[in-house]
């Protein structure tokens, strides 16, 4: 079974995982279809609209011939994920009182 993933969760996925400095959009991807089920399709727009938003910033660079675009997080990046995460850690807890009989973890 494969839960839903809304918008704002995608997107502090994405933004997780580019965090890492020197990430390519193709490694973000694979990152984020490492764990769950969502298509290139889908993601490769959260990182474009990441960048329109200011949460992205890109520059190219050569590999293998080629140019490479590597996504870095900015510092309204970093705010909206750290909010994000904090959010999530709340919804976690009350999500794990109905799934585990009141016992908060």
């Amino acid at each position: 079974m494969a839960l839903n993933t809304g918008p704002s969760l995608l997107d502090a996925i994405v933004l997780s995982a580019a965090a890492r400095e020197g990430t390519y959009g193709y490694k973000i991807t694979q990152d984020v279809r490492s764990v769950m089920e969502v298509s290139e399709s889908t993601l490769y727009p959260v990182l474009r609209r990441l960048q329109k938003n200011g949460c992205l910033e890109t520059y190219d660079q050569e590999f293998g011939g080629r140019n490479r675009r590597y996504y870095k997080i900015t510092p309204a990046g970093r705010q909206r994920l750290d909010e994000s995460l904090s959010e999530w850690e709340d919804y976690k807890k009350k999500i794990d009182i109905v799934f585990y009989g009141g016992i908060e973890t």
